[in-house]
């Protein structure tokens, strides 16, 4: 699975890494993603997903069904 948030879909970016005499060499920056168990309660059953801080957030402020619906909307997620 690669690093991309299932909620914000946020993924990995580029761009330069720049010492001290100015010389730039390419980098990653890497989203702060977690594996994460949820509970799905209008199914009855858990669900794991791998969410980014900001996604984790997202959850708690709109709650786990909504965030999904969202998701699969914008394209996130396929199924869960």
């Amino acid at each position: 699975m690669s690093r991309v948030c299932q909620i914000t879909g946020k993924k990995v970016m580029v761009g330069n890494n720049v010492s001290h005499s100015k010389r730039r060499t390419k980098r990653k920056f890497y989203p702060n993603l977690f594996k994460k168990k949820f509970y799905l309660v209008e199914e009855d059953r858990w669900i794991v997903l791998k969410v980014s801080a900001a996604g984790i957030r997202i959850i708690n402020k709109k709650g786990l069904a909504s965030a999904l619906k969202e998701a699969k909307i914008q394209g996130h997620i396929d199924k869960y």
